[in-house]
C-alpha cells in the first residue's frame, strides 16, 4: 500500500493540460494528465485524485498590501516557521472568507456615529376604477418590526446584521474574500491574528477520468475551470485556476495522492449492465469506467447519459465515444444539449423519455451511477427515477424511494458553486 497521502503527497508533474471545449464555448473544461513516475501509486476506476493547490501570488500580494503587513515577517504555522508570504500562499485558504473571521469583526469595528432614520413620509392610494381619492399621511417613523431588517451604513450595525442573520452571512461570504472584508470595514489585524482565524489550505478531490490498466503510470482528470469577476476583481476556483494557469507543463511540482472509493465501483460481474448519468465534468469517472469495461471484456451493456450546453462546444471525448459506439462497447449514448433548442433539455428529461427501457434494465439487475451537481441535477435525476419506477414498475412512491437507495444505485455528488447553477 502506498504511503503517499494528503500530509505526505507525491510531487508529480503535469504532462498535458488542454481545453476540451469547442470554439465559442462559454465554459473552460480541461483534460489534465499527471505523471505518477516512480511513486508506486495505483488506482482503480471510481477513485479520486487529491491535488494540493497554492494560492495565486497576486492574491497573496494584494492581501498583504491591503492589510499593511510585511511579506517577510516570520510566522509559525502548522507547517513550521516561514515567511508570511509563503504561509499565505501554501498553508491557508485565502481565496474565500469564512464565518469565523466575519464574527471576529464584532471586536474590531467601531461605530461611526452614523444612524439612518427611515420615515414614512407619503402614502397614496387610488381605486381600481381610478375614481378614489388620494390621501397623504403625516410624517411617522416606521415601526420597530420593520427596522431590524435594515442594516444601515453604520459598521457596527452591518456586522450585527451579518452575525445574526444566517442568510445574510451566507450571501456575504460566498461573494467575498479577506481583501474585500478589510476594505468593506477598514479593520486591522496582525498577521498572527489573521492566521488564527484563517482555515488551513485543504486538498481538492477530483474524479479520475482514466483506467490505470489503459494508462499505466499516469492519472487523468476532467476539470471545469472556475472563473468569474466580482466586486471589481477577477476571481476563480482555487485549485482549478492553479492547475490551468500556474502549473507549468513538465516543470511545476504538484502534490497529489489517491483517495480510494468504497462504493463508487464497477460491478464484480462483468456481465452486469450499467447505466451512467454524468452531465458536464460528471463524465470523468464514466470515461474511466468505459476504458476499464473495454479492457476487461465481458458482455455487460453500457448506457451513458451525457449533457451540457451545446453539442458543438461541449461534446467532451467525442472521438472516444464514437469509437466505443462503433465497436459495440457503448450500447447507447443519450445526450441532452440544454441550449441547442428553445426549450432547455437536461439528463433527467432524457431519463424519463426512455423510462420504459431504463426500468427494464433495472429489472434485469443493472447498476445505476450518477456523478455531478448535488444541489440541482442530482435531485432532479432522483425524482425522475422515482417517477419511472412508479409509472413503469407500478411501485408506490415510498417503495420507489427505497429502490433507489439500494446497493445498485451509486452516486458521486459535489456541491456546485452558486456562481453557475444549471447550464
Amino acid at each position: 500500500m502506498s504511503s503517499w497521502s494528503a500530509k505526505n503527497p507525491y510531487m508529480s508533474k503535469v504532462t498535458e493540460c488542454y481545453v476540451l471545449n469547442g470554439e465559442g464555448s462559454r465554459k473552460e473544461t480541461r483534460h489534465i494528465v499527471f505523471d505518477l513516475g516512480d511513486s508506486g501509486l495505483d488506482y482503480k476506476v471510481g477513485d479520486a485524485l487529491g491535488v494540493l493547490a497554492e494560492n495565486p501570488q497576486n492574491t497573496v500580494d494584494l492581501l498583504i498590501e491591503t492589510a499593511g503587513w510585511d511579506a517577510d515577517h516570520m510566522v509559525t504555522t502548522h507547517n513550521g516557521e516561514r515567511t508570511l508570504s509563503e504561509a499565505l500562499k501554501k498553508d491557508f485558504e485565502i481565496h474565500r472568507l469564512n464565518k469565523k473571521f466575519v464574527n471576529s469583526l464584532t471586536n474590531k469595528v467601531t461605530s461611526t456615529g452614523m444612524r439612518i432614520t427611515v420615515k414614512l413620509i407619503e402614502r397614496y392610494r387610488e381605486s381600481v376604477a381610478g375614481q378614489g381619492a388620494g390621501w397623504m399621511s403625516s410624517d411617522s417613523s416606521l415601526g420597530d418590526e420593520i427596522l431590524p431588517s435594515i442594516p444601515g451604513d453604520d459598521p457596527v450595525g452591518r456586522v450585527e446584521h451579518l452575525t445574526t442573520d444566517a442568510d445574510a452571512m451566507e450571501d456575504y461570504i460566498w461573494s467575498r474574500d479577506y481583501i474585500d472584508v478589510m476594505n468593506d470595514f477598514d479593520v486591522s489585524y496582525t498577521p498572527e491574528e489573521f492566521l488564527e482565524f484563517a482555515d488551513k489550505l485543504k486538498p481538492r478531490l477530483y474524479s479520475i477520468a482514466s483506467s490505470h490498466d489503459v494508462h499505466p503510470g499516469f492519472v487523468e482528470l476532467t476539470v471545469g475551470i472556475v472563473r468569474y469577476s466580482h466586486h471589481g476583481r477577477d476571481r476563480g476556483g482555487l485549485c482549478t485556476v492553479y492547475m490551468a494557469d500556474e502549473v507549468e507543463i513538465n516543470k511545476t511540482d504538484v502534490g497529489v495522492f489517491m483517495s480510494p472509493t468504497k462504493s463508487f465501483i464497477l460491478p464484480e460481474d462483468k456481465e452486469t449492465d450499467i447505466i451512467m448519468v454524468g452531465p458536464g465534468t460528471g463524465i470523468a469517472p464514466f470515461r474511466a469506467f468505459m476504458e476499464q469495461r473495454v479492457h476487461d471484456g465481458g458482455s455487460g451493456k453500457n448506457w451513458l447519459f451525457f449533457g451540457d450546453q451545446s453539442e458543438k462546444t461541449e461534446y467532451y471525448y467525442k472521438e472516444s465515444i464514437e469509437d466505443w459506439l462503433d465497436e459495440g462497447h457503448l450500447y447507447r449514448f443519450t445526450t441532452a444539449w440544454s441550449r441547442d433548442q428553445e426549450e432547455k433539455i437536461y439528463v433527467q428529461h432524457r431519463l424519463k423519455e426512455h423510462g420504459a427501457e431504463v426500468w427494464e434494465w433495472f429489472e434485469r439487475g443493472a447498476y445505476f451511477y450518477i456523478c455531478g451537481d448535488k444541489q440541482y441535477m442530482a435531485k432532479d435525476v432522483h425524482r425522475a427515477l422515482i417517477e419511472i419506477a412508479m409509472e413503469h414498475g407500478g411501485m408506490s412512491e415510498d417503495d420507489a424511494c427505497l429502490l433507489y437507495t439500494s446497493g445498485r444505485c451509486r452516486r458521486r455528488l459535489r456541491c456546485r458553486s452558486r456562481w453557475s447553477p444549471y447550464h
